[in-house]
């Protein structure tokens, strides 16, 4: 194996553990809160603590990888993601939840500060011509964490209770840390060249047409990602169905997603993102069309395999649309910048149709999806149809 690709692997499997050592937290911080007394809107507070703080840090992360420290802001969020954990086991210790809250805030700075170097370093060291492929495959470490995070933060709780599943929390980002540091050590030119070469590039670079259509575009797409994970789990409680339903929807949303990252990142590469980010949005739609039709199990679990393929298929291929022709001493930023109009669009889409909900109920929220991917969809070709310079 060369050493570009060793990298690779080395910062891929870091992903993995960073984004596995927040998922295992996920099943059991309202469990845990409602322990420690807390009212519904606290339950709901500390909840969302993690992804408010880590929208707001984003561009922080951005400016640090842009100054050349990427492998630098990558080690940083894995140890701000032990600090979190010893502090969630503190609250555990001391029943304190306002120290678990302000663990939650860390571990939400520390995806901000991570995150953007994870994804801009892919297409950094990626080789050339598979920029799509590589971030196919880091996309497919974020998913595998998020879908082994979960289950396994379950069933850790259950056996060794809250001290004994935050513990991990502490020994993934420790494994994500250590798999950074040989990266960094390596000292690598590589990098360092590129952006050598865009000395006088400013971040008004990004305003190009097609990393501005692909942000856009993803911010309807989460939008209306949105309305699914935040009002199908409402709408099966108020049916009086146990919540397994609804992670074993999701469940089933990961793995198709999973399958089909490498297929979006590979065919990105080969024919050009917006045919594949077209076959993917085609596919969610669809799959809100038939949860439209069947919203409860078993048939609802078909809408979920093709949000998941859909959502495998244009996620790589929207990052490459948007970072892949950036110049790489604004990637990072470009990254962060990016990523922020997901957070936006699961913030804007949990708010807006829960006002929609609260008028129509859970499942009238669901015959809106379609038309909001379709937003996206028609988004994407925006720099096609203007005649958009691509780079």
């Amino acid at each position: 194996m060369d050493r570009a690709l060793r990298d690779i692997w080395l910062l891929n499997f870091s992903t993995f553990f960073f984004f596995l050592g927040i998922s295992v937290v996920n099943p059991i911080i309202s469990p845990f809160a409602i322990t420690l007394n807390a009212t519904p809107f606290l339950v709901g507070l500390v909840a969302g603590v993690a992804s408010v703080v880590s929208l707001f840090s984003k561009p922080i992360g951005g400016l640090i990888g842009d100054r050349g420290y990427r492998f630098q802001a990558m080690m940083a969020g894995n140890v701000l993601g032990m600090l979190a954990g010893l502090l969630y086991i503190t609250s555990a210790l001391l029943g304190n939840l306002w120290i678990f809250a302000f663990a939650r805030a860390i571990h939400g700075f520390s995806m901000g500060i991570f995150f953007p170097s994870s994804l801009s370093t892919a297409v950094d060291l990626a080789p050339e011509g598979r920029v799509g492929e590589t971030l196919g495959w880091r996309g497919m470490m974020f998913s595998l964490g998020n879908i082994i995070g979960p289950a396994l933060g379950g069933y850790l709780s259950d056996l060794l209770g809250f001290v004994g599943a935050f513990s991990f929390t502490v020994t993934f980002s420790l494994v994500g840390l250590a798999l950074v540091v040989p990266v960094w050590l390596d000292g690598r030119k590589a990098v360092a060249r590129r952006e050598g070469r865009h000395e006088d590039v400013s971040y008004s670079e990004l305003l190009r047409s097609y990393f501005v259509a692909a942000s856009l575009a993803l911010f309807f797409f989460s939008f209306s990602y949105a309305g699914v994970i935040t009002y199908l789990p409402a709408l099966y409680k108020v049916l009086g169905m146990p919540q397994s339903l609804f992670g074993f929807y999701m469940m089933v949303i990961g793995i198709s997603s999973f399958v089909m990252r490498l297929v979006g990142g590979r065919s990105a590469d080969r024919m050009g993102p917006i045919p594949v980010i077209r076959a993917g949005m085609l596919l969610v739609i669809l799959g809100y069309i038939v949860l439209i039709l069947y919203s409860l199990p078993p048939y609802s679990y078909a809408s979920a395999l093709l949000i998941g393929a859909g959502f495998g298929l244009s996620v790589p291929a929207m990052q490459l649309m948007a970072l892949g022709n950036l110049p790489a001493r604004i990637r990072t930023m470009g990254s962060s910048v990016y990523t922020m109009f997901f957070d936006l669009g699961m913030l804007g889409g949990q708010v807006t149709l829960g006002y929609v909900a609260g008028i129509r109920g859970y499942a009238g929220v669901f015959p809106l999806l379609p038309f909001i991917a379709g937003a996206s969809l028609i988004i994407v070709h925006v720099p096609l149809i203007l005649g958009g310079r691509k780079g």
